[in-house]
């Protein structure tokens, strides 16, 4: 397949990162169980079924292909740290609104639902971020900005995982219980 442009490469890119973080994720869902619950794994893995520990599974695998995209990216675009934040920062934000949307509405957690909610709030993430490449966006602010984010919600997930608030968000649906819960 020939991309001619940049803007064809960016989208071809989005999508594509649209499959590699909803395949990703999906297999960071099991991957702590499947090590045996090795500790460090926790970090990018899921450690329990609270809502927090589903936000992960998008952004890690969002972050790594961030990170494989860049060096393909950072020359046809301006603005890509600035854009993949949004993007990094949506998909949590979608999967919540939308988790507790249909909590509220239904009663109770739906599989099908769930996986809709993953995939759906993947695409928008990539395709907020697509659009934003697209963008001349060239201020130096704006990528500080956006790396700082980055830290945050990175620092955020690691912290929150060993540590988590005893907030609903964090709680695990299945046990009640919060972070690592060992068999």
């Amino acid at each position: 397949m020939k991309i001619d442009s940049p803007k064809k490469l960016i989208l071809y890119l989005e999508i594509l990162g649209i499959f590699f973080i909803s395949l990703s994720g999906s297999a960071l869902h099991f991957v702590f169980e499947w090590s045996g619950e090795w500790t460090p794994l926790a970090l990018i893995a899921a450690v329990n079924e609270s809502v927090w520990e589903h936000l992960k599974l998008a952004f890690w695998p969002g972050m790594i292909f961030a990170l494989i995209s860049y060096p393909i990216l950072k020359r046809k675009t301006k603005n890509f740290w600035t854009a993949k934040t949004a993007g990094l920062y949506t998909m949590p934000l979608v999967i919540i609104v939308m988790f507790y949307s249909y909590l509220a509405i239904a009663g109770k957690s739906n599989l099908v639902y769930d996986i809709s909610t993953f995939i759906l709030a993947v695409s928008a993430g990539q395709l907020l971020s697509y659009h934003l490449m697209r963008k001349d966006i060239r201020q130096r602010s704006a990528k500080i900005i956006a790396v700082a984010l980055l830290l945050v919600i990175t620092a955020a997930f690691c912290l929150f995982t060993f540590f988590p608030p005893k907030f609903p968000l964090f709680r695990d649906f299945v046990t009640g219980k919060y972070g690592i819960i060992r068999n």
